[in-house]
């Protein structure tokens, strides 16, 4: 087996949540064509306990610790170098040398580096190198930047741009960059044009198994509650924002009408403001749960509020799985292989985002569709075969996903 070099800025297991779950199928499905050489980060403890877990893909494995603090500390000389901050908070002499090592040994001929920043660690006389971006993760910050106040709006609009420049040297450098969906390909594409036929895409996919429908899940909501839910990692700051607008700006006009309505934030590691969220009425938070599927079977709906979002929201896709309702924001839905009226409900702004939550209270519906959305388009195995041909000799070009338009129904 040739050797293969993958390089994460976060360890690739359990895979709970968006990158875990994207890097984790990717790394699995390598190991069966590639001996896997794994360097990474950790940067939640709790996650060293899943070093032997990975051992079954990987013929070698590097973990770094790495402390967010101290990180946060070290990206700030990039405002003296005039690079992204992204940079110096990954920056490691150790992985570099280790990656070069490997490569210098002949031990790997091939690479995935997963995220923009690792793409500084991998070794340019490799064979053939990809980088899955998964999102054009500037356009991140220039959403954030909008909604800060000065200083952090400077300094939120300054890492789009340093980031934006980052993102395109390495999309030229690489022989392959992968979105995770045709929408962000298309705007790497737009931004990159001399790198065109190197950008394209494949997409998530959902576990259907998995998250079915077809379970008795026990019931995690009291009996007299209707249930709307919200799941993610809730120290991401777009989750924050979304649940905290959902909360105070929505959610009380949904219990004006439906006096029974709970909204459950399902996540781990909640923040401050998101714990402060559980002293509304009807809102409850419930921090890490070893199993989100219950809160989805048992809800009226999911909702995904988001107001900044790149990508392709993996909460969406696990709600559609499971047949669920799921009222959905535009940037939420943006990226998804899926029909707004039929697969999931589209909602613009806060009043008609509180009557579509609403009515799925009032009629509490199935979303049979969506699931069958899911079985058609979003399966793991298909959408990983898109990416075979990239590391072979012969350059190829990466697959690029036609447009699925989100069609609002008269």
């Amino acid at each position: 087996m040739e050797g293969l070099l993958f390089l994460a800025h976060r360890i690739p297991f359990p895979p709970n949540k968006g990158d875990k779950i994207r890097s984790f199928h990717l790394l699995r499905h390598l190991s069966t064509r590639y001996a896997v050489h794994l360097g990474a980060f950790v940067d939640d403890p709790d996650d060293w306990q899943y070093l032997d877990a990975l051992k079954p893909y990987c013929a070698s494995i590097k973990l770094l610790p790495l402390n967010p603090r101290r990180a946060r500390l070290a990206s700030l000389t990039g405002l003296f170098s005039g690079e992204a901050l992204t940079l110096p908070y990954y920056r490691n002499r150790e992985l570099t040398q280790w990656a070069a090592g490997l490569a210098a040994s002949g031990t790997v001929t091939h690479g995935l580096a997963y995220s923009s920043a690792m793409a500084m660690f991998m070794p340019s006389t490799l064979a053939r190198r990809v980088i899955d971006m998964v999102d054009v993760d500037s356009d991140k910050w220039t959403q954030y930047a909008s909604t800060q106040r000065w200083p952090m709006s400077w300094v939120y609009a300054r890492e789009g741009r340093k980031l934006a420049d980052w993102e395109a040297r390495v999309a030229q450098d690489f022989d392959a960059t992968l979105l995770v969906s045709h929408d962000e390909a298309a705007l790497l594409q737009q931004r990159v044009p001399l790198a065109r036929d190197q950008i394209g895409a494949f997409e998530n996919g959902v576990d259907a198994d998995y998250f079915s429908p077809a379970r008795d899940y026990p019931n995690p909501y009291s009996a007299e509650v209707q249930g709307v839910v919200f799941t993610g990692a809730m120290d991401y700051w777009p989750n924050v924002d979304a649940v905290s607008w959902f909360a105070e700006r929505i959610f009380p006009a949904i219990r004006d009408a439906v006096p029974a309505a709970q909204f459950a934030i399902v996540g781990s590691r909640p923040s401050a403001a998101v714990l402060a969220l559980a002293r509304q009425p009807g809102v409850i938070v419930t921090g890490s749960v070893p199993d989100v599927r219950p809160w989805l079977a048992h809800a009226a709906c999911a909702v995904a509020p988001l107001r900044i979002a790149r990508g392709v929201q993996n909460k969406v896709l696990e709600a559609m799985a499971m047949a669920r309702p799921v009222v959905v924001s535009a940037q939420a839905a943006e990226g998804i292989r899926a029909e707004a009226g039929r697969d999931f409900i589209l909602a613009h702004g806060e009043a008609e985002f509180a009557q579509a939550v609403v009515k799925q209270l009032q009629g509490a519906t199935s979303a049979a569709p969506a699931r069958a959305c899911i079985l058609a388009h979003y399966d793991w195995a298909a959408s990983l075969r898109r990416i075979d041909p990239l590391f072979e000799p012969v350059a190829v070009q990466p697959p690029v996903l036609e447009t699925y338009p989100h069609v609002t129904p008269a």
